[in-house]
């Protein structure tokens, strides 16, 4: 049988896709790479997860997990003709434990709607993608995914006490659980991250996170990216976390007011929106503290969210950024790069000027309290020579921000888009000690092929099974 009359024979013909126009819209994430895909997969259920991968296996067919599509570093795009098994249908919220404040999920189950299954028991997911009400769990856990609200909270790793994996093998494994410090090596960490390389999550314990009592959230705006972020650094040196830190420079503020039409401030340079949760007389005594120390930065307003109302109006604000580029152009490049706080606006210079010298329209979104850039490009790839101008250009955002003493990424993942650039922040023994780890979960390459790590990162791949300083014997 071939493998997509053995893949029918499993799941049925309605969940196994073939035909070229019906996988038009699997062979490509959000972001701007496509690739090939030898057929799709909708599974209901982790033994049909790992039915598909012996037979993928037994075809030597490799395999892609994919969930929602929502990513933007290629990192659900085949590199080559492959398998993908797409985890959207493994959607259900299995056990909701209120008193141990955990539940466990489906990796299809969709960000947002987590937090609102658990609101009526004053309990949320903190982790919150901007495409938290299109993205999903497993997703998020795959590339270790962010949000606004991570300042405070701590990444996706943070929040996630285990999770039930099917290996290359076809084998299923639950590595991590609730007990709080369980003995031996920390695999549940390895593989939130590992973009879908080492294994692939079918469910997700989280860890959920009380509702806060009282939440101010304030909107202050500056004439200067560099006021902006001496507000940012001085707040948190005050020894002040918000629960989030969020800046847009003028012409986002400008395409996010067009879109929604809030009553945005649009002749600031830029924006910071601060939000601070916990008890109500803590949250109005910081709130006090971050308006005195934004206005000697430089703040030259101030307004605090009257009510809920007003909030969730400034946050739809930030959370549609990305959507209200469409008006600039038909494409856009959404970038993801961590600087220190502390060259935040030296960073955001160079990438202006970098976007002036490739002659290309750019939007900043960032997530300041963390450092972690999001330049936005708008462009039309129907252009002669301009993608690869926005190709051009986003290498050297990363090399600068690399250079400042940064990180390729801070939540979109490495993918496909900056695999080759791994060699900027690790030397080769870093990457064959990843190659190992690799190894160790899927011998074969398997799964996810291509992805995260460079060709040439094993040692043995020149032919010598040494490390580097080394002597074959």
């Amino acid at each position: 049988m071939t493998l997509v009359e053995q893949l029918r024979s499993t799941l049925g013909s309605e969940r196994v896709h073939s035909h070229p126009l019906e996988l038009l819209i699997y062979n490509k994430d959000a972001g701007a790479t496509s690739g090939e895909v030898a057929a799709a997969v909708l599974p209901e259920t982790t033994q049909e997860v790992a039915a598909c991968v012996r037979i993928a296996r037994d075809h030597g067919m490799p395999i892609v997990a994919r969930g929602a599509g929502t990513g933007l570093a290629g990192g659900a795009v085949p590199e080559d003709p492959a398998l993908l098994i797409v985890l959207t249908r493994m959607n259900r919220i299995w056990e909701v434990d209120d008193h141990a404040r955990t539940a466990w999920v489906g990796a299809g189950v969709f960000n947002l709607d987590l937090s609102r299954a658990t609101d009526h028991l004053g309990l949320h997911y903190a982790p919150d993608p901007s495409s938290q009400a299109a993205c999903t769990i497993g997703g998020n856990v795959a590339t270790n995914a962010g949000g606004p609200h991570c300042l405070a909270e701590g990444t996706t790793v943070a929040h996630i006490l285990g999770l039930e994996m099917v290996t290359a093998e076809g084998d299923v494994l639950i590595l991590g659980g609730k007990a709080p410090d369980p003995p031996g090596l920390d695999l549940r960490a390895v593989v939130v991250g590992s973009e879908g390389t080492l294994g692939i999550v079918t469910k997700v314990l989280v860890k959920l996170t009380e509702n806060p009592p009282a939440v101010r959230t304030l909107l202050l705006t500056f004439d200067s990216i560099e006021a902006a972020a001496a507000a940012v650094s001085d707040t948190i040196a005050a020894g002040i976390v918000p629960a989030a830190l969020e800046m847009m420079d003028q012409p986002m503020v400008i395409a996010v007011e067009n879109f929604i039409k809030g009553g945005l401030p649009v002749d600031a340079v830029a924006v910071l929106l601060a939000e601070l949760v916990g008890l109500e007389s803590g949250v109005t005594a910081e709130a006090e503290i971050v308006e005195r120390i934004s206005r000697e930065a430089g703040a030259t307003s101030v307004k605090v969210a009257a009510d809920e109302a007003e909030r969730a109006l400034l946050w739809k604000a930030r959370k549609n950024a990305f959507g209200a580029v469409a008006q600039a152009a038909p494409d856009y490049y959404l970038h993801d790069t961590v600087v220190p706080r502390t060259k935040l606006a030296e960073v955001i210079s160079q990438v202006y000027a970098i976007g002036e010298r490739y002659g290309i329209k750019m939007l900043n979104v960032f997530h300041a309290g963390d450092g972690n850039l999001h330049p936005l490009v708008a462009y039309d790839s129907r252009e002669p020579g301009m993608s690869e101008r926005v190709r051009t250009a986003a290498e050297e955002m990363v090399r600068v921000s690399v250079a400042a003493g940064g990180s390729l990424t801070g939540e979109h993942g490495v993918g496909l888009e900056k695999r080759d650039l791994m060699g900027l922040v690790f030397e080769p023994v870093d990457l064959d000690a990843q190659a190992r780890l690799r190894d160790a979960f899927d011998g074969v390459g398997l799964l996810n092929p291509g992805k995260v790590l460079p060709r040439g990162a094993r040692c043995y791949d020149y032919g010598l099974n040494v490390l580097p300083g080394e002597t074959a014997s």
